[in-house]
Order: C-alpha cells, then structure tokens, then sequence
C-alpha cells in the first residue's frame, strides 16, 4: 500500500482531509480481503495512495506488476461530480485500475516465471508436427489446418533435416506437444505425442488427444 507524505507539499497535492480518508479506505479494503500488505510512505502518487502489486524479477530487482490508485484530485480539477441516493450532488474519486500493467514487463515476469516453459494455454506454440519424410508432409499440414480451426496453435516442421534433429530444436524450444507423423500415424488414426519433458513418445487417439488440449486450454492448466 503506497501512501504519500504530509510533510512534502511539492511531491503531493495538499489535502489532509482527502489523503486520511483514501488511505483509510485502502487500507479497509486489503483487510477486508484478508491480503498481506505493507504501507511503503512516501510511494503514493501526486493525487493519492495507491495498491502496488510487486514482484521480483529473477536478479531480486523489485518492480510493479500492476497498480490501482485511489484520485481524489482529477475530479476536483474536471469537476465531476454525481447525484447520491439523497439527491444531493457530490464529487466522486477516480479509481485508475490496471489489471496487468505494462504489458512488456509481464511478459517478461511470465518468461522468467517459467523459464520459457509456458503451460499449453499460454504457449505461443502448443503443438509441433514433424514429417518424417516427404509424403508425409500433406498429411502434417492437413493436420495443422484441422487443428487451427479449433483455435489450437499449431506449427509444422516439415524440413529435410533427420527426425532426431528436428525433435531436438522442438524441446530447446520447450514445445508442449510434439508429435512426429509417419507412415503409422497416417494408416492407424493413433498419434505419438511427446509431452514436453518427456522422454519417449506415448500413443493416443486422435480424438482423444484432442479431447486432452481443449480441457487442459479449458482449464489453463
């Protein structure tokens, strides 16, 4: 919980009254809601305190993943006011709420968080087909296609380097599926599906691999 500083007229808009009142209702508000906090003085912003939810990144530097603030000083500048249940008008306070802040800094929260391994709802590739040869490659790209009609993100590797290799680039780039299409895959209906992290294959129904991504997409998990 930032709060401002009385005694600093240049950094905060004076107005004790305002500043006891907005404080006092931060402060209601995280203990309603069971939070720890700590009050840093002298973080609040010109025109009042503020919630700051802080995080570390991975050198221990803390930084503001996302803010809201309590502004008792913008309505007094525009004027904005309301009509109360009694009839009365009076003058409103502005919450600015950001729910994820600035979107680079999350970003860069979430990859340090998972060290590149996003869980499949997050991951900016969840599936990788591999051909293991030519006449396999229309059948991975029919695949992907049937599969990003779903809303499923889906790349194929259909190069001419070795099976190895290309299963080697898709774990260095910590893909949650990856799924190496052959003769078998083609003529059986069944899919070796590598989950990241694992060290062989395990065969499953199509259907039933789909069935799988869409309850885990579901579930963010």
């Amino acid at each position: 919980m930032s709060i401002g500083d009385r005694d600093d007229e240049k950094k905060y808009y004076k107005d004790d009254v305002a500043w006891t009142e907005a404080e006092a209702t931060l402060r209601q508000v995280l203990t309603e809601r069971g939070d720890n906090f700590v009050e840093a003085e002298g973080e609040a912003a010109f025109y009042g305190p503020k919630i700051d939810v802080q995080m570390k990144n991975v050198l221990g530097k803390e930084e503001t993943a996302f803010t809201v603030q309590y502004d008792f000083v913008m309505p007094k500048r525009f004027a904005l006011t309301y009509i109360d249940v009694d009839g009365q008008s009076k003058e409103g306070v502005v919450i600015h709420r950001s729910s994820i802040g600035a979107l680079e800094r999350i970003m860069a929260f979430l990859i340090e968080y998972y060290a590149g391994a996003f869980p499949l709802w997050l991951a900016p590739v969840q599936i990788k087909l591999l051909s293991v040869g030519v006449k396999h490659k229309d059948f991975c790209h029919e695949l992907m296609q049937e599969w990003r009609e779903k809303k499923f993100r889906v790349e194929v590797d259909d190069s001419d380097e070795t099976v190895g290799n290309k299963t080697r680039k898709a774990v260095t780039e910590k893909i949650p599926y990856v799924l190496v299409i052959g003769d078998k895959e083609m003529e059986s209906g069944q899919l070796a599906v590598r989950d990241r992290g694992a060290d062989k294959a395990r065969l499953i129904d199509k259907a039933e691999f789909i069935k799988e991504v869409e309850e885990k997409i579901g579930k963010k998990i």
